[in-house]
């Protein structure tokens, strides 16, 4: 089985959703908690909790900012922080519409519900995608923006 998918099932049983899985999955590759950001992330599960544009884009882009956005007022964003999100969205785009039709929630979702061999390929898939634009881009997911 997929190295990234056996990360993403355990925390997917203790019923945290696509976006919060994907900050968690940062957070540990940083070595540190946040959890007023994985309580945030909660507001994008299941698209929103509408059906919605899906977990796992918003997720993802919520991660990438992470990384390279800004925070601080004093600190500047990554100079490639737009492109890497520009970058992830065009590839979930992509990835999703080929396999479900569409980016939202409702169309990747089995009967409504999330399914594992659906939504946890995907996540995998697009963890291993932030992982290869971060290092195109130059950063280390192991090191946390001070």
């Amino acid at each position: 089985m997929n190295p990234t998918l056996m990360e993403i099932m355990p925390l997917a049983a203790k019923n945290y959703c696509c976006s919060q899985i994907l900050v968690l999955m940062a957070l540990r590759a940083q070595g540190v908690e946040n959890w007023p950001l994985v309580r945030a992330a909660a507001g994008i599960c299941h698209g929103m909790e509408s059906g919605l544009t899906c977990g796992i884009l918003t997720g993802g882009c919520l991660v990438l900012g992470l990384y390279a956005g800004r925070g601080r007022e004093e600190e500047l964003a990554h100079e490639k922080a737009d492109l890497i999100v520009t970058e992830f969205v065009d590839w979930f785009r992509e990835k999703a519409t080929d396999m479900y039709g569409d980016i939202t929630c409702q169309a990747i979702l089995s009967e409504g519900k999330p399914d594992a061999s659906r939504c946890g390929g995907l996540m995998a898939d697009a963890w291993d995608q932030i992982l290869a634009i971060l290092s195109e881009a130059g950063i280390d997911p192991s090191e946390p923006r001070e």
